[in-house]
C-alpha cells in the first residue's frame, strides 16, 4: 500500500515539472561555413561580409551619402582662400570708411581753410567711392553732404539706371569744393561749394563702357527718362537740386547740394 502512495506521489510531481514550460527556447547553434578547409564562425563571416572589400568596392570608391533636404539648405564651406580675401577686403573696407559709415570711402583731411570769408570747411572727407561706385574725381566735402550722397546714389542713381549697361562704374564729378561765389559771378554769395557742401555731376559711366551725359541725355528719349528719374530722386536728400531747366550755367550738370531752407528743397 505505501509502495503505490509512493509510485503516485512521484508521477503527480513529474506530470508538473513537464507541464511547466521552458524559461527560455532553445535554438539550434548557427554553423559557420567552410573556407579553405576551416569552419568560419558566423560572427566573422557577418564582419567580413559588411567590409566593402569584400563585395569588391574600395573604401575610397564607395558611393556617397545623398545629403538629406535639411542638409541641402546649408551652404557648403567656402575654401580658406575666399574666405581670406573676404576678410582683407573687409578690412580693408573698415580702413578706409569715412564719417563712420563702410560704403563712403575716403580720407578724412580735417578742417580746410578758405581764401574768401564764408568759404571753408571744419571736418572735411575726401571721398573716393560711395557705395561701390567710384567717383572721377576724389570729392572735398562734409560729412553731412557725403551722407546725402549715399542716400541718393542707393535709392535715387542706382534704381534710375537699373541694369542698362550693367550699373554705373564711375560717376562723372565736374566740380565738388571749390572757395568761389556762385555761378563764379563777382559780386554774388559764396557758393556752397566754398563750404564743403556741395558737388556737380555732369556724366555716368557704365560699366560696359557706354556713357550717359547731362549735356547730351537731357533731351535724349531713353536717357532723359533715366536722368530725371536722377534729378527727382535728388530732392529729399539735398536742399538744392539743379539741372539744365533751371538755368544756362546748368545745361551740363547737376548741382547738389545740402543747404536747407524753410521751405523745403529748392529742386528745378
Amino acid at each position: 500500500m505505501k509502495y503505490a502512495v509512493g509510485v503516485l506521489l512521484c508521477l503527480t510531481l513529474a506530470g508538473a515539472a513537464m507541464a511547466r514550460p521552458p524559461q527560455s527556447s532553445l535554438r539550434p547553434v548557427a554553423r559557420g561555413e567552410v573556407v579553405g578547409g576551416q569552419v568560419v564562425p558566423p560572427q566573422v563571416q557577418a564582419r567580413e561580409e559588411a567590409r566593402p572589400e569584400t563585395l569588391g568596392v574600395t573604401q575610397e570608391a564607395a558611393p556617397k551619402k545623398k545629403r538629406t533636404f535639411w542638409q541641402s539648405l546649408r551652404p557648403n564651406k567656402r575654401p580658406r582662400e575666399v574666405e581670406q580675401k573676404a576678410r582683407q577686403k573687409e578690412a580693408a573696407r573698415r580702413k578706409g570708411a569715412v564719417c563712420g559709415d563702410r560704403d563712403i570711402q575716403g580720407v578724412a583731411i580735417g578742417p580746410v581753410p578758405g581764401k574768401l570769408p564764408g568759404c571753408g570747411v571744419a571736418q572735411a572727407v575726401r571721398v573716393s567711392s560711395i557705395s561701390g561706385v567710384a567717383l572721377s574725381t576724389h570729392s572735398v566735402m562734409d560729412c553731412t553732404t557725403a551722407k546725402a550722397m549715399k542716400r541718393w546714389v542707393e535709392t535715387g542713381m542706382k534704381p534710375a539706371v537699373k541694369r542698362r549697361g550693367g550699373g554705373v562704374a564711375k560717376i562723372k564729378v565736374a566740380a565738388h569744393y571749390a572757395c568761389r561765389t556762385r555761378n563764379k559771378q563777382p559780386g554774388s554769395k559764396i557758393s556752397e561749394h566754398g563750404r564743403g557742401r556741395a558737388i556737380d555731376i555732369s556724366a555716368f559711366h557704365l560699366r560696359d563702357g557706354s556713357t550717359i551725359t547731362v549735356l547730351d541725355g537731357w533731351k535724349d528719349r531713353k536717357d532723359g527718362k533715366i536722368l530725371r528719374k536722377m534729378h527727382g530722386a535728388a530732392c529729399g536728400p539735398f536742399g538744392t537740386v539743379l539741372g539744365p531747366n533751371a538755368n544756362r550755367f546748368h545745361l551740363d550738370h547737376f548741382h547738389f547740394d545740402t543747404a536747407r531752407y524753410r521751405s523745403g528743397s529748392y529742386c528745378r
